[in-house]
């Protein structure tokens, strides 16, 4: 049967069917969804063909994502499951900040706010970010205001003051992003790429660039777009290259930022000499900056390196070397709660891996403490956390069951 003569509503088709309908009608190869999901290309095929059982629920939610479908039942038949049950609502004050974003004039009858004191609300925000544990509630309250003042300046002001305002409109947006990220607004996120790189451009600020360049090429590689995110990728880096000479420490920061966007966006297309190389140039990069310094928006410092490290291990589906990265930075002093958040997160995927569900149940804990609103919006956490209450050990599962409680998952 082809895929032109399925009809996707027919009750009798297989799960391996619609997989195989929609991911085609996105344009996707078997490859590329079997490593957004930590699969490979051959295992999407047996199970396109019915050769192997239906995916468990942990899986065929990887695999709803992926393939941007809003409910479950697209792939299983049946009464909706809308994804919302399992990675969360969106925050409520996501509306206030789409009407901001979204918002096609801004009032210049006041006076614009002094650049200055802009400068200073969207560094006092970034920090405010680090220090919450409920960070999206910090962000979600503040960023309404900014993004119309930050618009309203670059409206008012001219010449060198505009590209000023330009760039911190930027930084803007690109704080937004880290509020969307997650959340299920896909078409805000990608409003906050483009208009983030186009007030970075005009900016004429290799720095304003580099930052909405590493924002972009997530936001291309968690789409799936492995290539687009290469592309962008290096496209700013070629950018900043000339730049360097005299560079200070946040533009030498956002360029071993992007070396390892580089290094992680090969990893998840399967690239292991690719993926570690870079991460190898990006380490010497972090090396070469005071131990101190901890860049606000990318993290990319010494320690976060370390953590890089675990991440990449995972994604290559190392399981030994994630195993041994876990041990050897779970407990690194990453100066950012949801930042270490997110980390531990990535220390159960590790443990997970390595076949140690008791220790990723410990680790997804520990997020939960750090961060809890990192962990409520993590897809990976969440799905983790439905596993184990569904299919680990009695002990396993009771934690799992009690976690999912805190963070809002139906079990």
């Amino acid at each position: 049967m082809s895929d032109r003569s399925l009809d996707p509503a027919d009750p009798n088709l297989t799960v391996g069917q619609r997989i195989r309908y929609y991911r085609r009608r996105r344009g996707m190869s078997r490859d590329v969804l079997g490593g957004l999901i930590g699969r490979n290309g051959r295992w999407v095929k047996a199970v396109e063909r019915g050769e192997i059982l239906q995916p468990k629920l942990p899986t065929l939610l990887s695999i709803a994502e992926a393939l941007k479908l809003r409910d479950v039942a697209r792939l299983t038949g049946g009464d909706p499951v809308p994804m919302s049950m399992f990675r969360g609502p969106g925050h409520p004050a996501l509306p206030a900040v789409r009407d901001a974003i979204n918002a096609v004039s801004a009032s210049t009858a006041e006076a614009p706010p002094p650049l200055a004191h802009l400068q200073a609300r969207l560094d006092a925000a970034w920090r405010a970010r680090h220090a919450a544990p409920d960070h999206r509630t910090v962000l979600g309250t503040l960023l309404p205001d900014m993004i119309r003042d930050a618009k309203r300046a670059v409206r008012a002001y001219e010449g060198a003051d505009r590209r000023r305002a330009l760039a911190i409109l930027a930084g803007v947006y690109n704080l937004a992003q880290f509020f969307v990220a997650y959340q299920p607004s896909a078409d805000l996120l990608w409003r906050i790429v483009e208009r983030s790189i186009m007030a970075a451009e005009e900016s004429e600020d290799p720095r304003a660039f580099g930052s909405a360049v590493w924002l972009a090429a997530q936001a291309h590689r968690d789409a799936g777009d492995f290539d687009a995110a290469e592309v962008v990728n290096r496209e700013g880096l070629d950018v900043i290259r000339p730049h360097l000479d005299g560079a200070d420490d946040d533009l030498r920061a956002i360029w071993g930022a992007l070396h390892h966007e580089v290094a992680y966006t090969a990893a998840r297309a399967g690239q292991s000499g690719t993926a570690w190389r870079w991460w190898d140039r990006a380490d010497r990069i972090a090396r070469s900056l005071p131990p101190g310094h901890f860049d606000p928006m990318t993290s990319f410092s010494r320690v976060i390196m370390d953590a890089h490290s675990v991440t990449i291990a995972v994604e290559l589906r190392q399981g030994g070397e994630a195993r041994k990265q876990a041990r050897r930075a779970e407990r690194a002093a990453i100066p950012s709660q949801p930042r270490l958040g997110r980390h531990l997160i990535e220390v159960a995927r590790a443990w997970q891996l390595a076949d140690g569900p008791a220790a990723a149940l410990g680790a997804l804990g520990r997020a939960y403490t750090a961060a809890p609103e990192t962990i409520r919006y993590n897809g990976y956490a969440r799905r983790m956390t439905l596993e184990f209450a569904k299919e680990g050990s009695p002990q396993t599962r009771q934690g799992a069951r009690n976690l999912a409680d805190r963070i809002g998952l139906l079990v």
